[in-house]
């Protein structure tokens, strides 16, 4: 079955930390660039940041910069995304997608029709 599914959220106190992971199966991961993307309850869907095909660039929103890191693990088809420093403000539904170009800003994520959505996973930053 071909699929993208997320997983590694939950709920963590602010300053907290969650590692988020976006594996593929039925394909091959490592031919796409991967994005992460949230939406919070209300507000539209925004990037998060992307990777390329060999991890050489990497984008960020401005707002997890610093805080947040893509990596990817091609060997076992997954993307990662660490978090830390958390705050309640980055509570939303995170979400993975691939894209077969890169582009700088992930303005390419998920607008092929060979590519990608996984269902998201839920992340709650909250005392």
């Amino acid at each position: 079955q071909v699929q993208l599914v997320e997983s590694g959220g939950g709920l963590v106190q602010p300053g907290g930390s969650l590692r988020l992971s976006c594996t593929a199966s039925g394909f091959a991961l490592g031919y796409y660039a991967v994005g992460w993307f949230r939406q919070a309850p209300g507000k539209e869907r925004e990037v998060v940041g992307c990777i390329d095909y060999s991890s050489v660039n990497t984008y960020y929103t401005n707002s997890v910069k610093g805080r947040f890191t893509i990596s990817r693990d091609n060997a076992r088809n997954t993307v990662h995304l660490q978090m830390i420093s958390l705050k309640p403000e980055d509570t939303a539904d995170y979400v993975c997608a691939t894209s077969t170009a890169w582009s700088p800003e992930c303005q390419l994520v998920g607008t092929s029709d060979n590519d990608f959505w996984g269902r998201g996973t839920q992340v709650t930053v909250s005392s």
